[in-house]
């Protein structure tokens, strides 16, 4: 009988992602198993009890999912199952908490592709601000997007403390610059776009953040990307599907949540297969999702 490619899936809270084991098992996968509550303590013995089950060389047919709604969790989770490792036994992981890590890498990547194809603009030294930025999306996207080379600024609508801690904590983390700015008030959020050239929205759902005007009244905004599918969208008059659509009489381009959830959705289930087709094994995070979502929208 075959090997079976199994796959663990941890999360930290009451219920794994139904959407993730879906795209699991879609993907492939003989079998996804959910543990859930997992403590970041616990991760060490569940990856040990995965790899010693199994000989070593069959250790690629095992993979471990990370999940959950906080990114540097997941990552520290990541890091723990790394060190949990004892060779020649072994195992895949991939990282994607809330799915913020595809979903941050097809927004970004839209948003590159959109700026280099109607735009005739590269990704780097473009001045980003990111909406719902202490959100896992927004934080994912920050970060991608200031690794890249962006000018990125994180915008707070409840004031200045979360997004400043969020940008203290990628500095730390990732090395990355990023800025942070008060966008609690509709003439704050006008100062800012006044000097913004790409708009990331990925606030709650079903939460308005930039209004027609506002985006009208901005000089310099060339696109603004929203991944919120629920009622009332993030951005006015933004399509759900758009994917460049003109929004504005000055040219500004939208991009919808439809048009990022195609890509996410090939970039999710793009990383599973990988993982399943791999002949050693592999670790997943945010950086291979934007690069997978890139090669989607070359």
């Amino acid at each position: 009988m075959a090997d079976k490619h199994i796959l663990h899936m941890v999360t930290p809270l009451k219920h794994m992602s139904p959407f993730d084991v879906n795209m699991a098992l879609d993907a492939g996968y003989d079998a996804a198993l959910t543990y859930t509550n997992v403590t970041l303590d616990e991760v060490t013995g569940l990856v040990q009890d995965a790899i010693f089950s199994r000989p070593p060389k069959v250790g690629v047919k095992t993979g471990m999912f990370i999940g959950g709604k906080n990114a540097t969790l997941a990552l520290d989770m990541l890091a723990k199952a790394k060190k949990a490792l004892v060779p020649p036994f072994g195992i895949s992981f991939f990282v994607d908490p809330n799915g913020s890590f595809t979903t941050a890498g097809a927004m970004v990547a839209c948003v590159e592709r959109t700026l280099r194809t109607k735009k005739n603009l590269a990704l780097k030294g473009r001045k980003i601000a990111v909406f719902g930025a202490t959100g896992v999306v927004g934080y994912s996207a920050a970060v991608i997007a200031a690794l890249e080379g962006a000018d990125v600024v994180l915008v707070g609508y409840d004031g200045i403390k979360r997004v400043s801690d969020a940008a203290a904590e990628i500095k730390s983390r990732f090395e990355a610059d990023v800025r942070s700015a008060d966008g609690s008030a509709d003439a704050k959020k006008a100062a800012i776009l006044a000097d913004t050239e790409v708009a990331l929205c990925a606030g709650r759902a079903g939460v308005a953040i930039l209004s027609g005007a506002q985006l009208a009244a901005a000089p310099r905004l060339a696109v603004v990307a929203d991944v919120n599918a629920v009622p009332p969208t993030g951005v006015e008059g933004l399509e759900m599907t758009a994917n460049g659509a003109e929004l504005t009489p000055h040219g500004v381009l939208g991009i919808g949540p439809l048009a990022i959830g195609n890509i996410k959705y090939k970039t999710e289930f793009g990383l599973f297969r990988k993982m399943i087709e791999a002949e050693k094994p592999v670790r997943f995070d945010f950086r291979d999702a934007f690069a997978l979502a890139r090669e989607f929208n070359a």
